[in-house]
């Protein structure tokens, strides 16, 4: 006489349950895997955070910057928000730009592309990325700046959240128009000239008060102007810069919208 066998789990237990998952789980760890990418990268790491650093004791320690370009402030009240602003341009711009440029030639976003994360979400997670390395730009920026006598007010460091945020989505997008339409030689060279165009006569190292009225205009109206001077404003004049920040939400949406239709996958 045969038994029939007990069963060992409970009817149910492994049945299939297809379908992708939560786009808010997708979005974290994408971003997560590009934040991890990029910190262990010793280029980006140069870029985004060494630069800054040297930049910022170098001009806050030494007589290089024009005294008519400081007012009533110190070197170093005067120098941290544009640093600031470098260091977003650095990682958002620069580094996604270069980044997304290779993943493209080695054929990772066409992989990507290939598992469920829609396309508007591969550009966000590496925005998102972006934003964790901003976050730990501005602590160590902030507290080497803090070393050097840097001693912002409670409401500017709250007032300048929003921009690092903006300024870093602004930026994002723009590394991911131009990462996404050129093949990886391109990129690598127009980034970086953008970087150091953008630095010298972009509104970071220069203020646009000391340019002729029609050039400052211009410069103003850039996203690294924008990010710069509404920066000053928030955390040197106590004063929230509305048109900066407009202009940098204009350059966002434009970017973004431009970039989620223009990424090329190879």
């Amino acid at each position: 006489m045969t038994t029939t066998p007990t069963p060992r789990f409970v009817p149910g237990t492994f049945t299939p349950a297809p379908g992708r998952g939560s786009l808010g789980k997708m979005l974290r760890t994408h971003a997560k895997v590009e934040a991890s990418l990029t910190l262990r990268h010793g280029e980006q790491i140069l870029l985004t955070l060494l630069i800054p650093l040297a930049l910022l004791i170098g001009l806050s320690l030494l007589d290089i910057l024009p005294s008519g370009q400081l007012g009533d402030a110190s070197k170093v009240d005067w120098i941290t928000p544009r640093i600031l602003a470098l260091a977003v341009m650095s990682s958002a711009f620069t580094g996604q730009a270069i980044a997304l440029g290779f993943d493209r030639r080695y054929g990772v976003l066409k992989r990507l592309s290939a598992t469920a994360l829609p396309r508007w979400l591969l550009i966000a997670g590496r925005v998102a990325a972006a934003l964790v390395v901003v976050a730990l730009q501005a602590v160590i920026l902030g507290a080497v700046a803090a070393l050097l006598g840097w001693s912002p007010s409670l409401g500017g460091l709250l007032g300048a959240l929003p921009f690092l945020i903006i300024g870093t989505f602004a930026f994002g997008a723009l590394g991911l128009l131009l990462g996404g339409a050129l093949r990886a030689e391109a990129v690598l060279a127009l980034a970086n000239i953008v970087w150091f165009v953008l630095l010298l006569a972009g509104g970071i190292l220069l203020a646009p008060s000391t340019m002729p009225p029609g050039l400052a205009t211009v410069v103003e109206l850039l996203p690294s102007g924008a990010l710069a001077e509404g920066l000053r404003s928030v955390l040197l004049d106590g004063s929230f810069g509305w048109g900066p920040f407009a202009v940098l939400v204009g350059w966002g949406m434009a970017a973004g919208a431009l970039a989620s239709k223009t990424t090329r996958l190879t």
